[in-house]
């Protein structure tokens, strides 16, 4: 016998849960592109996407997913042959590295590992050594989807400044937009970017780059930007068709205008709350549960702790079992151990993931976790019992 029958849930760090209102208004017949709701709808939305990045800036709307705006970053900002800084704490950035070299670039990492964020002072010691102003960017990733480490962005900015270098800061905030604190403008980044299907609750599909007048003058400057990845009439359009190069992903737009009523209702501070909450009760309960048994949070100092996905090691093979037994007997599905192996565990069968970004609350959160706690003790898997029991006293504390 199976439990699972009945409404699933996805627990994975995106695609995220969609709300019944976002897909009940992407369900619809096809609209006129050339005029009437749709194109006008567009200049309201654009503001609304730049106030959950807590931005004056500019926005750019890609059908892609967040390896489009990787893309979409680099090809306005970085000229072929040029070079870039990457600060590396986990699978993301190291694949966002990849991207860059693959469009021609020079990529210099730093590696910080998967467990704690970037060092301010390394990063200054390899800027301070770029005498010549070699780099055109420094790339870093908000909070890295796979390890759940969060970086600071405002200390980057401090450093560049200091020095008056003069590189670009990317942040890759595809998994925090909407769920951490991020700030545009006041922390100094020129260049962020997300993708429609972890904070912004709507299906995968959208990439969106944020940037500054900085940024857009490093585009200028570039001889040859491909006609689809240019943002410049993306982001000032003169016609409808401008915004996507071509036919409007128009389904995703109606869904997305839905998902940003339902953040802006809410509140960018209240959302950046919750999500906090959510995300302690889970380290209640984990750091509870791990007191008795082999698991344990991926990092250690909660300061730099995502608030949208949480990465466990609990070791080989129990991870991978955990997963299939929450997925088959109780209808929920945890989000494997991306780019979390070792060289004895290849395929991260001793990790797993919680996706707890967007469209999540106390019910669900803590109904993730009796079920994580119920497959523990199904497997006799070790742990100390009523990691719920803690979950629920942050829950019944706000």
């Amino acid at each position: 016998m199976s439990l699972a029958n009945g409404r699933t849930y996805l627990a994975i760090p995106g695609p995220s849960v969609v709300p019944d209102a976002v897909l009940r208004a992407m369900h619809r017949a096809s609209p006129n592109i050339y005029e009437g709701e749709l194109p006008d709808m567009m200049p309201g939305l654009t503001a609304d996407l730049k106030r959950v990045a807590c931005t004056d800036g500019h926005v750019a709307i890609y059908i892609s997913n967040g390896h489009g705006a990787w893309e979409a970053a680099l090809a306005n900002t970085v000229g072929i042959g040029e070079k870039v800084l990457v600060l590396s704490t986990g699978h993301f950035a190291q694949s966002w590295s990849r991207i860059a070299e693959a469009r021609g670039l020079e990529v210099d990492v730093l590696e910080f590992g998967n467990g704690g964020p970037i060092d301010p002072s390394r990063v200054e010691d390899a800027l301070r050594a770029d005498s010549t102003h070699a780099y055109k960017a420094v790339l870093a990733v908000h909070v890295d989807t796979s390890s759940s480490n969060r970086n600071k962005f405002a200390p980057l900015r401090q450093i560049l400044d200091d020095l008056g270098h003069p590189a670009l800061l990317l942040a890759d905030c595809i998994a925090s937009m909407g769920c951490d604190r991020f700030e545009m403008d006041a922390w100094g980044v020129d260049v962020a970017l997300t993708g429609s299907q972890k904070g912004l609750m709507c299906p995968p599909g959208l990439g969106f780059v944020f940037f500054n007048d900085k940024a857009a003058e490093a585009r200028r400057r570039l001889k040859h930007v491909s006609m689809y990845w240019d943002w410049t009439n993306r982001s000032e359009p003169e016609a409808f068709y401008q915004y996507f190069s071509g036919t409007a992903p128009t389904h995703h737009l109606y869904g997305l205008r839905t998902a940003l009523d339902m953040i802006h209702a809410e509140g960018m501070e209240a959302i950046w709350a919750r999500h906090a909450t959510l995300a302690q009760a889970i380290w209640a309960a984990v750091e509870h549960w791990g007191q008795g048994g082999p698991l344990r949070l991926n990092i250690s100092d909660r300061a730099h702790r995502s608030h949208a996905v949480t990465a466990l090691s609990i070791g080989k093979p129990h991870g991978t079992a955990l997963r299939r037994w929450c997925a088959d007997q109780a209808g929920v599905t945890l989000g494997i151990g991306l780019g979390m192996g070792t060289a004895d565990d290849p395929k991260s069968d001793g990790y797993f993931r919680f996706g707890h970004m967007g469209h999540v609350n106390a019910h669900m959160i803590l109904g993730l976790l009796g079920v994580v706690e119920a497959g523990l003790a199904a497997l006799d898997i070790p742990h100390r019992a009523a990691g719920v029991a803690e979950a629920a006293k942050v829950i019944s504390g706000v």
